[in-house]
């Protein structure tokens, strides 16, 4: 995983970890990943990955009425994360088997990562806020005002530099700064052998360098779907078995 890890950093044109597997393998490979990142730049500016431009699309078509002066954009460029298992690699040092932040501490233990935020919480009791304005909102949960949240979500989008450091490149002089993205697809309703087909859900996640810990969770739990720009992947390509529904 560590060879793949380093490739996808190196990709980004991001600083790989020395001596770590793999390495003999990204500079053998320089002409092409170079090659690769300036078509992937070429894209974003261009081009946004179906299951995100529908998310976009519904922002922008929602939030329409209140006249925003930028549209809300997902983050731009990220690190997809498109293998179960690289976002546990990412979040840890390349070169030891803790972490610590402000917001999280990670350890490797016997059988994996342990991850510790600092606000964990065991219940969802006064924590999930909904923005008002479609469906009625269950009375254990916090109402937000549309206007408040694109402020909201704007302010989610630019985060502070130091909270984009990956933590596997933590230890270099100039640490890989950068979004990590993820796509789930989620079962929804099983297969019944004869009536209908397994259907799933699409969900992206994006966070901060500093948070992959929280796509190791999630993908843990819900699997990882893939690249979101490979057609293979295109939930809206696959009427059979999605339900229609996305989420980020």
């Amino acid at each position: 995983m560590r060879h793949y890890v380093n490739l996808k950093l190196a990709a980004h044109g991001l600083p790989t970890a020395p001596d770590t597997t793999g390495q003999d393998l990204v500079d053998l490979a320089s002409g092409l990943l170079a090659n690769f990142r300036e078509k992937t730049r070429l894209l974003e500016r261009h081009q946004s990955c179906p299951v995100d431009a529908r998310i976009e699309s519904f922002l922008n078509e929602h939030f329409a009425d209140l006249r925003l002066e930028t549209p809300l954009k997902l983050p731009g460029r990220t690190m997809i994360l498109d293998r179960h298992g690289v976002a546990r690699e990412l979040s840890l040092p390349a070169d030891g088997d803790e972490w610590e932040s402000e917001y999280v501490k990670s350890y490797r233990v016997r059988n994996g990562v342990l991850h510790n935020p600092r606000a964990d919480r065991r219940t969802t009791v006064g924590t999930f806020h909904v923005v008002d304005g479609g469906l009625p909102i269950p009375g254990d949960k916090r109402i937000v005002r549309r206007d408040v949240f694109a402020k909201l979500f704007a302010q989610a989008v630019n985060p502070p530099e130091h909270l984009l450091t990956l933590p596997f490149t933590s230890s270099l002089p100039e640490p890989g700064r950068g979004w990590v993205s993820l796509l789930l697809r989620p079962l929804v309703c099983p297969a019944v052998p004869g009536v209908n087909h397994e259907r799933t859900m699409e969900v992206r996640f994006f966070a901060p360098g500093n948070f992959v810990s929280n796509l190791d969770f999630v993908e843990s739990i819900f699997g990882n779907a893939g690249d979101p720009f490979i057609p293979e992947n295109d939930a809206a390509l696959d009427v059979e078995h999605w339900t229609g529904h996305t989420g980020c």
